[in-house]
């Protein structure tokens, strides 16, 4: 396809990008147009690409420990939901449900 042009108009220019580190550790990529300087929300610094590349993934890394851990954290809490149930003589079936215990996304099936 074509691409249509307007009388008396410019093309923008090409995008360049930037990689960000903030100081809050978090990472950011930007995109400007080619000659405009990048302006930064919050304090942070310019970082090559593959910097910014290894922090995502330190980032992404942390993100699925945590991740692990609260799942971990759910799990403990359904087993012990489901025993308390149990002992106070709550059908299986029944303790099972109530806990979330081997429901979607909720410990053994």
């Amino acid at each position: 396809m074509e691409s249509m042009a307007i009388a008396g108009a410019r093309p923008l220019g090409e995008y360049v990008d930037h990689y960000v580190i903030y100081e809050d550790g978090t990472a950011g990529h930007l995109q400007v147009l080619e000659g405009q300087e990048p302006t930064l929300s919050r304090p942070g610094r310019f970082v090559s690409r593959d910097a910014y590349s290894d922090r995502l993934g330190e980032l992404q890394a942390a993100t699925a420990v945590h991740v692990a851990e609260l799942e971990a954290g759910d799990q403990a809490r359904h087993e012990t939901d489901y025993a308390a149930l149990l002992g106070a003589g709550v059908p299986e079936e029944t303790a099972r449900r109530m806990s979330g215990l081997g429901q979607a996304g909720h410990g053994r099936h």
